[in-house]
């Protein structure tokens, strides 16, 4: 399993625009192979309050490749991509690919 892990740096002024980004795209990415583990935005409890992050996960790797090709193609998530880029909501996104790597039980 591996987990596609997504930190974006927001406009801390446009946090809604980027909920609708997520709530429009969460069928995209489901119809395009991924597995939306969540996104996480952020609060003004701890922290920064410009970064959240996406985790979506894939079986392998060539399943990933398989994503990727499926959103290019996407008319959904082409739309969904300008009218995030129209908001101007994210300022940066990283991209990295992890593994998991469960903690033991106790016992």
């Amino acid at each position: 399993m591996y987990t596609l892990c997504i930190r974006y740096t927001l406009d801390p002024n446009k946090i809604r625009a980027f909920r609708t980004y997520v709530e429009n795209e969460s069928d995209v990415i489901r119809k395009a192979g991924g597995a939306i583990v969540g996104y996480f935005l952020p609060t003004d409890f701890a922290g920064p309050t410009n970064i959240a992050y996406g985790l979506i996960d894939f079986g392998s790797l060539a399943a990933y490749e398989d994503y990727r090709n499926a959103l290019a193609n996407d008319a959904a998530h082409k739309r969904n991509v300008a009218d995030l880029e129209g908001e101007a909501a994210v300022i940066a996104m990283e991209r990295s690919i992890v593994s998991r790597c469960d903690a033991p039980t106790a016992g």
